[in-house]
């Protein structure tokens, strides 16, 4: 198993209240890895931290085995690292092609519901036709080796979540990309091999496959 990135021993602070407690989190290359947990588990701090969004306090990020605790975001982001927030995820002020031409200029959306909203401003369209948007980004960039998806789902109509997994799911066994989801609950149709890690107040309380959790 090849890591793309890993964790080692994760310490973030929100000033007094520490929100990673020594968190160590591989994630392999060509796997969707699924970090479980509820609201204020950190499995969102968890992402940040990859991502490069939120500072360490104490431990270390690796890529491919290499300290890039102290590379700024979008220096992660140059290396193919490609983040999806829960919440402002989508440029509100430019229209929805000028957002999707930011990741693959020309590019057809992957949503076939976007195709009409062409012209619109981001800012002007539902929740859901946001959260579309924004994970275009990831399913468009065809250089992105890490893909960190907070809520993939969220907004989402059941048949359009149940796509959105589909295609995060290849771009981990066909395209070789580490794909890691921030859920509340294991989705269902995950790919063989998929690996979750529940998190609960900052520390690992489970690792494993889905079909272990109980």
């Amino acid at each position: 198993m090849t890591l793309a990135m890993a964790l080692r021993g994760a310490r973030v602070r929100y000033g007094p209240l520490e929100a990673l407690h020594g968190l160590d989190l591989p994630v392999p290359a060509g796997t969707v890895t699924v970090l479980l947990g509820r609201n204020g588990s950190g499995r969102t701090t968890a992402l940040r931290a990859l991502a490069g969004t939120v500072r360490l306090s104490a431990g270390r990020v690796l890529w491919r085995g290499g300290d890039v605790t102290r590379l700024r975001a979008h220096e992660r982001a140059r290396r193919g690292l490609c983040f999806v927030p829960d919440l402002e995820a989508v440029y509100a002020g430019l229209t929805v092609a000028e957002n999707l031409a930011l990741s693959s200029p020309g590019a057809a959306p992957p949503y076939p519901e976007l195709v009409p909203l062409l012209s619109r401003t981001a800012g002007t369209l539902s929740g859901g036709e946001r959260r579309m948007l924004a994970l275009s980004r990831a399913l468009l960039a065809a250089h992105a080796r890490v893909v960190l998806v907070d809520e993939p789902s969220l907004g989402l109509a059941a048949p359009v979540a149940a796509r959105t997994y589909r295609c995060l799911a290849a771009l981990a066994v066909e395209g070789g990309a580490a794909v890691v989801l921030a859920e509340q609950r294991v989705p269902d149709g995950l790919p063989p091999g998929s690996l979750v890690h529940e998190l609960r107040r900052g520390s690992l309380a489970f690792s494993g496959e889905p079909a272990e959790l109980t």
